[in-house]
């Protein structure tokens, strides 16, 4: 049996603000948004090529706004991706290269922390 990870929820302060970071200066898919009630509202967004979601809104998560840490992303050239970030004014980190891997990272408005992987090029799925 397959068991998918599909849809991650984050706590953000301003889902407006949170909004417009993931898909203006990260580059994520707004999939969906729905006002349900006055005090529940869903956001879907989708990284390019992923299988998984976040979601983030009014009503939807209990966790204080930020304290989500090592999220991770993966892509095939970090040089290229860090780029794209810059030029849509992400504030992402210089390239951090370690031995299973090369890093970017960053954090949206609230401090919800993210990493994003390039694979060496022993790793099965580099």
């Amino acid at each position: 049996m397959d068991f998918k990870l599909e849809l991650v929820a984050l706590p953000v302060s301003d889902v407006d603000r949170a909004k417009a970071f993931y898909v203006d200066q990260i580059g994520f898919n707004a999939d969906h948004d729905q006002q349900v009630n006055e005090g529940l509202r869903f956001v879907q967004l989708t990284p390019p090529g992923s299988g998984c979601s976040i979601a983030i809104g009014q009503g939807l998560i209990e966790s204080e706004p930020g304290s989500v840490k090592g999220l991770q992303l993966v892509v095939k050239d970090i040089e290229a991706a860090r780029a794209e970030l810059v030029g849509r004014g992400a504030p992402v980190s210089e390239i951090d290269d370690q031995p299973w891997g090369r890093f970017i990272y960053f954090a949206d408005p609230d401090g919800n922390a993210w990493a994003i992987q390039e694979l060496p090029s022993w790793a099965p799925n580099a």
